[in-house]
Formats: structure tokens, C-alpha cells, sequence
């Protein structure tokens, strides 16, 4: 049997999973992108210093946990070593005044209860509140009602838990804020780091940019495979004739892996009355509902500033938008280099450059005096992630015979998170429906 001929439309980190999987299944596989680089959302971006030097950030920080196993696994099949791109520490959400919660680096569930029972600033109730509510989680199975939010599942927590580690962590897990996220994703994503085995729950922060972590790595693999990679190529129809065709050529398989707003536009085109067509528009309009969230980065050189943590959790409000700072001086970066994150962010971008400016002017005031902050460079991406909501109806993987979807938005049980869009890549690439399109 002749190999599958594959197009995977979009080099993006879920397309380039797919493009792996499939070549690991015997396939010809050709990847058509877009833009001149590979990684879509999460890759590298030059910027200038204020010294007029050159350095690279990424298009918005990302940050991996312990759990993402197939991530690390993807990364090791092309060559990149996890342990020496990212910097893993036991999960860690202190605040800049020393209050939060700490991990230990022991056996589960000692980890946890110990960082419960040592967390800075909480009281007995707290820990207590934390301790029964999570027990509870536990004795479900990790399950909950289908329209729960987060908010739903942790009444009974105190107000200091609820502020300084559920908010935080549904915000950098979900995108989402706790009244309106997905308790049972929510659920999926603890019981993932929490009960996953050891070094689960562990924070992995790359100390490489975004495009070494991974996407330039799998190109690099792919073409040592056999794959033919095609950049500065945007797709725009996709016809069925006998076999799929893209640009001219026939393809037995397409996995289509943009985003869904640029698949739901491309996908909704045919307007014949044949099944497959019918499937193709039934399945754009459910990508097109989707609702988004936006996440902004802001860079800010701070001059030597250190901050006494890789990362740090911030006290977030209206006037204070960011979650988290990421001190880049110690993941690899120039010294005085910080990263502030601001999900499920709505301001525009000269507003929340302010704002932000502002906040690491009163937050990070008790570790040193901050004082020359220059605003480096704001990446806003207004849709970062889909809404992980309550009860949300995902796109399947499967849109029609031989045609398939993945992305960070496919039906699966994560939010969007770079697992998500290698897990669904990888899916897609090994999915049995392209055996049954092969000539």
C-alpha cells in the first residue's frame, strides 16, 4: 500500500503535531503555513533593548507544567532536550510580599498538604477551607455538573484562598475568570498536575524562546523526514474532487490546523448540497460561535532588578490587570527583563501599558525600589484562547471523510494550552480516518 499523500494546513504547534504523528504513521505529509515562520501564536519575537542591543522575546510568555507529557515527549522526539530548555520548579504562586503557596518537592499528596499547611499568610480557616474542599473534589472523582463554574465548585473556600490561589490558577489555566470558567475542565487540569505522578504539578518555564522550545526543532524534523514544508503559502479553498485539492494538488487526507476563525471562513465556502460539504459548513459554524479571550504581555526593562523568583504572583484588580511577572534576567534573558501577564485582558494596549507600569511600581516596591521602567514592548493577542465556559460544545476532530481538525479549540478535555494543541495534533496525524482515505 502506497503511503497516504497528507496536507496539514497550518505550522502552527498543534499543526506541527500533526504533521509528526502522520509521518510517524508512514504518510507523506506536506505542511502549508501562512506566515514566514513556524509556531503561530506561541513562537519567537525580535526586539531592541534601550541600549540599542538586539534580544528576542516570544509572542506573549507561555508557561508548561509537569503534566504536559505529551509536550515533552513531542520535544524529545525532535531533538530538544526539556531539561535543559525549560527550568522546572515545584508549583509555585508567591506573591511579591512573601504570602501564597509553596510546594514541597516531596511524594504526592505530601507535596500538597505541606504547601497547604506552610502557605504565607493564610489562616488555620484557610487551610482548613482548601483542605475539605479539596477533599471533596477528590471523593467526586474530580467531576461536577456540566454547566458548574469554577466559582460553583469553591464556595465554601475562604476569600484568601479564593484570591491568592484559585483565581490565580483558573486565570492562568483556563484564560477564563473563575465566574464564568469551566468547573469541570478546571477539575480535568488539578486532577492532571495534582494526581499525575510525581513532578506533575511541577512549573516548567523555558528558558529558550518559544520558536527553540519547539516549533523550529519539528520543522527541522520534519524535513529530515521526508515532509515537504511550504512557508508564506495561506490556503484559502479547500475542494473535493475524488481526492482533496489545495493549490492544484491531491491530497487522500487534509488535517486542517489554523485557527478556527480562519477554518471556519475557509470551511464554510462550499456551497453544493453534498454530504461532505454540508459536514464542512456544519462544522464551520460551530467554530465560528466560539467566544474568545484575549492575553497581553507586557515587556518592561527594569534595570537590574531581580526578582527573588522566576516567577511571581500579582495582586490583579481593574487598576492592576496583571496576574503574573516573569522575571526573563533568570529563564535566559537580559538582566531587568520582566514579563507581566495579563489574561482575559480587555483594556487597549497604551491603557494597559500604564496600568501595568503602574502596578510593578506599587507591587514590587516591598522586594526593592523600582524605579526607570521602560515599557519595551506590548503583545496583545485578543484571541489568545476560546472562553472555557460552563457546558461548551467544542468542534470535533472529525469534520468530514478524510478531512480533520485540531487546535487548541478541538473537542478534548484541556483549555487552551500548548497541550491541548499537541495532543489534538497528534490525534489528528494518527487518526485511523486517514488510513481509509489512502489510494
Amino acid at each position: 500500500m502506497n503511503p497516504a499523500q497528507v496536507a496539514v494546513i497550518g505550522g502552527g504547534w498543534a499543526g506541527l503535531a500533526a504533521a509528526i504523528g502522520a509521518t510517524q504513521e508512514g504518510h507523506q505529509v506536506t505542511v502549508f503555513e501562512a506566515a514566514r515562520h513556524w509556531g503561530g501564536r506561541a513562537r519567537a519575537l525580535p526586539c531592541r533593548m534601550p541600549d540599542g542591543t538586539e534580544a528576542t522575546l516570544d509572542n506573549g510568555q507561555h508557561i508548561l507544567i509537569g503534566a504536559y507529557s505529551d509536550t515533552l515527549a513531542l520535544m524529545r522526539t525532535v531533538g530538544v532536550d526539556p531539561d535543559a530548555a525549560l527550568l522546572r520548579l515545584p508549583l509555585t504562586l508567591l506573591f511579591p510580599d512573601g504570602e501564597g503557596i509553596r510546594l514541597h518537592d516531596w511524594p504526592m499528596p505530601l507535596d500538597v498538604v505541606a504547601g497547604i499547611f506552610t502557605a504565607g499568610g493564610w489562616s488555620l480557616a484557610d487551610k482548613w477551607s482548601l483542605l475539605r474542599t479539596t477533599s471533596r473534589w477528590q471523593l467526586s472523582g474530580f467531576q461536577c455538573a456540566p454547566n458548574q463554574s469554577v466559582a460553583d465548585l469553591c464556595r465554601g473556600l475562604s476569600h484568601t484562598v479564593l484570591q491568592t490561589l484559585i483565581e490565580p490558577l483558573c486565570v492562568s489555566a483556563l484564560n477564563t475568570p473563575a465566574e464564568r470558567a469551566s468547573g469541570q475542565v478546571f477539575l480535568r487540569v488539578l486532577k492532571d498536575s495534582l494526581l499525575g505522578g510525581k513532578g506533575s504539578s511541577n512549573l516548567l518555564l523555558p528558558r529558550t524562546d518559544l520558536s527553540c522550545l519547539f516549533p523550529d526543532a519539528a520543522a527541522e524534523w520534519l524535513s529530515k523526514q521526508g515532509a515537504t514544508l511550504k512557508l508564506g503559502q495561506r490556503i484559502e479553498d479547500l475542494e473535493r474532487q475524488g481526492s482533496w485539492r489545495i493549490n492544484g494538488e491531491a491530497f487522500d487526507s487534509v488535517i486542517w490546523a489554523t485557527s478556527s476563525s480562519v477554518a471556519s471562513q475557509v470551511l464554510a465556502k462550499p456551497t453544493d448540497q453534498s454530504t461532505t460539504a454540508q459536514a464542512m459548513r456544519n462544522w464551520a459554524t460551530l467554530a465560528a460561535s466560539l467566544r474568545y479571550e484575549s492575553i497581553a504581555t507586557v515587556y518592561v526593562q527594569a534595570g537590574s532588578a531581580r526578582l527573588p523568583q522566576p516567577m511571581l504572583a500579582l495582586r490583579s484588580s481593574t487598576a492592576c490587570p496583571a496576574q503574573f511577572v516573569f522575571d526573563r534576567g533568570q529563564l535566559g534573558g537580559p538582566t531587568g527583563l520582566l514579563a507581566f501577564v495579563v489574561s482575559a485582558s480587555s483594556d487597549e494596549r497604551a491603557a494597559l501599558q500604564t496600568k501595568v507600569l503602574q502596578q510593578a511600581r506599587s507591587q514590587l516596591a516591598v522586594l526593592q525600589p523600582v524605579r526607570d521602567l521602560v515599557a519595551l514592548q506590548t503583545v496583545v493577542e485578543k484571541r489568545a484562547t476560546f472562553a472555557c465556559t460552563p457546558g461548551l460544545v467544542r468542534p470535533a476532530q472529525q469534520i468530514a471523510p478524510g478531512l480533520l481538525a485540531c487546535g487548541d479549540y478541538v473537542q478534548g478535555p484541556y483549555p487552551a494550552t500548548l497541550e491541548g494543541a499537541l495532543r489534538s495534533g497528534l490525534a489528528a496525524g494518527r487518526n485511523s480516518q486517514i488510513h481509509a482515505n489512502t489510494r
